[in-house]
């Protein structure tokens, strides 16, 4: 029962995770830069 549980805590974490993840993606923001040039040598789109 206690691997059940467990089991279900990570994959909700997982989730939303994803689910941030998909929502940064959608307004625009991206994991490798993040909007500001500055930081990733001008690799900004």
């Amino acid at each position: 029962m206690g691997t059940v549980v467990v089991l279900l805590l990570l994959a909700a974490g997982v989730g939303f995770a994803v689910r941030s993840m998909i929502r940064d993606k959608k307004s625009g923001k991206s994991l490798q830069c993040g909007g500001d040039c500055s930081h990733c040598s001008g690799h900004c789109h």
